[in-house]
């Protein structure tokens, strides 16, 4: 008797317990993009190729609502495989910055890679940062991916 009134009581914890709410994510629009898509396709352009030149690395995605925690999304969008030099950050509403992806990157054509990162307690994001290629490997120069963001609660 004993046995079952402790089964039954494990038993009716977990059927009384409250279900698991899903997490809810929504892209976020890119800054300077056209309107229709939150996905960003770009190519790797060289550094500073030319006088007064800047290169594309940075692309920048609007937070206009606070998230708990956000999804960063590559993927590899060029015929050969590549290392990818990857720089993420998140941008605070006070000008600061915090580096939350650094890392090279060589994923098959067609593959890529999610980076979860939580809010920083206390910090208001602003925008969402990519970096994709650096002056230290040129290597990655014409290669062609895709970005974009999600913000969560």
């Amino acid at each position: 008797m004993r046995l079952s009134a402790l089964a039954c009581a494990g038993v009716c914890l977990l059927t009384t317990a409250a279900p698991a709410s899903a997490q809810s994510c929504q892209f976020l629009a890119p800054v300077g993009g056209n309107g229709v898509t939150d996905i960003v396709t770009k190519t790797i352009s060289p550094g500073n190729p030319l006088p007064f030149s800047r290169p594309n690395w940075n692309t920048d995605f609007f937070v206009t609502q606070p998230y708990s925690s956000y999804k960063l999304f590559f993927t590899a969008n060029s015929s050969v495989s590549a290392t990818y030099p990857i720089q993420a950050y998140l941008k605070f509403a006070d000008g600061s910055n915090l580096q939350v992806v650094n890392e090279s990157y060589a994923p098959q054509t067609g593959t890529g890679r999610q980076w979860d990162v939580q809010a920083v307690p206390g910090k208001t994001v602003s925008q969402v940062n990519f970096k994709i290629g650096a002056t230290a490997d040129q290597a990655a120069t014409g290669f062609t991916y895709r970005i974009s963001v999600q913000g969560c609660n």
